[in-house]
């Protein structure tokens, strides 16, 4: 930051002023200049001049003594503030120090009092003839100038004014040369774009003349492309003429054959109609067949159980060979004819399931959260399928059998890990419940084919009967997987 203009306290110069006027040996020297700064005012008090305004070089150079010079004042002759900028390093005392050092002797007037022997003594010869109130012409200005701000000789401020005269016509000559330059640089540079416009005007009139010449046979070429167009113009409105015949032929061509086709399509629909009639026929009267089939076989089965029920027969397991075995012969002990007899099978009987998956072709269709549900329904739905899934991959390689495992598509989630061989995974799609896909998949095999389709839904289990296939309750399901 810069230094103030280091005023001077008016309070400060007056006790040191009295304190001049008491001592009589203070009449020369440095200390007799600020003394000479005191005017009486007819009794009023003492009342100080005020200091000139220093440019900022002599500001800096007196600071800069200032600061060199402290290290030579006893600690009790320097203000409290110094006293700490004094132990600074000699190349940090000035830029550290300085706003305090200027401070200080703005405002201490026995300061450069102090500091001014010291420093008049380092200046030498120059130091004496500021003394004296002479300002060599050789020397600085600006070191003349701090000097006498220190040393407050006689006509010490006529030596700073002077310094700020020469600071500010250095500044001066400083700008008025550097505009010079700056006026010689730009007449330099005219002086080049001048040259070089030249060099530029007598290539423009070469390349003038030349697009001049290539003008001219340019507009040669333009006479010649001229009649040559016109010509081309006739033999485009020849041709043009030539192709509208032509697709006026060709529009009758295809208007002829958009009536064929027409024609080939209609006699097109109506075999494909006569075919579907036919194949609608031939399906009628196989559901005919079915159906007389269907109702031959119940008819048999009902006859058979009227039959069971009429004669009041129990089953049983004796056979011929047993009888004649109880009566003639011994048994051991762990004879099979003593073990226990064969019973009919429960309606969740997973022997049943194996009777079924064992006939040929046989396709197992499961409604999977049904059975997952109702055998492990406390884990959370990605387990559920992945143990269904699991499952029915071991099942699958058991009884070699088709296996489709059908879950609703509201659950669906990314990430499903793949399905065993063996074994299809199915999702029904937005606005279809598997119940519904399930029965889907039932119309969709041909008659005949053993399908069995796992499933606690009543509803389902209904439906896919009508349609051929053979329901199963999901425990009959979930004792199998337990077993395996």
């Amino acid at each position: 930051m810069p230094a103030p203009d280091l005023p001077v306290d008016p309070s400060a110069g007056a006790g040191q002023a009295a304190a001049g006027n008491a001592d009589p040996a203070a009449g020369s020297g440095p200390d007799a200049a600020v003394d000479a700064d005191l005017d009486v005012d007819s009794g009023e008090g003492v009342v100080l001049e005020p200091e000139p305004v220093l440019p900022e070089p002599v500001r800096q150079r007196v600071i800069a003594l200032a600061a060199a010079a402290l290290v030579g004042l006893p600690a009790d002759e320097l203000p409290v503030p110094l006293r700490r900028v004094a132990k600074f390093a000699p190349n940090r005392r000035a830029r550290l120090g300085g706003p305090v050092i200027a401070t200080q002797l703005a405002g201490d007037p026995l300061l450069p009092q102090r500091l001014a022997s010291r420093v008049l003594a380092e200046a030498g010869d120059l130091g004496t003839a500021v003394i004296d109130g002479a300002r060599p012409a050789a020397a600085d200005p600006v070191e003349v100038a701090a000097l006498a701000y220190l040393a407050r000789p006689d006509g010490w401020r006529d030596m700073v004014e002077a310094a700020t005269h020469a600071v500010q016509a250095e500044a001066e000559s400083a700008v008025v040369a550097e505009r010079v330059r700056e006026v010689e640089h730009r007449l330099a540079r005219a002086e080049h774009d001048r040259a070089v416009a030249r060099v530029e005007a007598e290539k423009l009139r070469d390349e003038l003349a030349r697009l001049r010449e290539e003008a001219g046979g340019l507009r040669e070429e333009v006479r010649s492309l001229g009649r040559s167009l016109r010509d081309a113009t006739a033999k485009e409105r020849k041709t043009t003429e030539m192709l509208a015949t032509e697709k006026g032929r060709a529009a009758r061509a295809v208007a002829d054959h958009d009536a064929e086709v027409r024609r080939l399509r209609a006699k097109l629909a109506e075999a494909e109609s006569a075919a579907g009639a036919v194949r609608q026929t031939a399906k009628d009267a196989r559901a005919v067949d079915d159906a007389r089939l269907w109702l031959l076989l119940e008819t048999i089965g009902q006859a058979a159980a009227g039959l069971r029920r009429e004669l009041a027969l129990d089953p049983t397991d004796l056979r011929p060979a047993d009888v004649v075995a109880d009566a003639s012969a011994d048994r051991p002990q762990n004879a099979v004819g003593n073990g226990p007899r064969a019973r009919a099978l429960d309606a969740d009987d997973p022997a049943r399931l194996d009777q079924l998956l064992a006939l040929p072709k046989a396709h197992l269709i499961v409604d999977g959260y049904n059975v997952t549900k109702r055998g492990f329904g406390e884990v959370s739905l990605e387990q559920q399928r992945s143990r269904l899934v699991s499952g029915m991959g071991g099942l699958a390689a058991q009884t070699r059998a088709e296996v489709t495992v059908v879950f609703d598509g509201a659950e669906r989630v990314v990430g499903l890990p793949p399905a065993p061989r063996g074994v299809r995974v199915l999702f029904s799609r937005k606005g279809e419940t598997a119940d519904e896909l399930i029965r889907r998949l039932v119309r969709a095999e041909p008659a005949g084919r053993p399908v069995v389709v796992i499933s606690s839904d009543k509803e389902v289990a209904d439906g896919v009967r009508r349609h051929g296939a053979y329901p199963l309750g999901s425990d009959t399901l979930l004792r199998r997987l337990s077993r395996s």
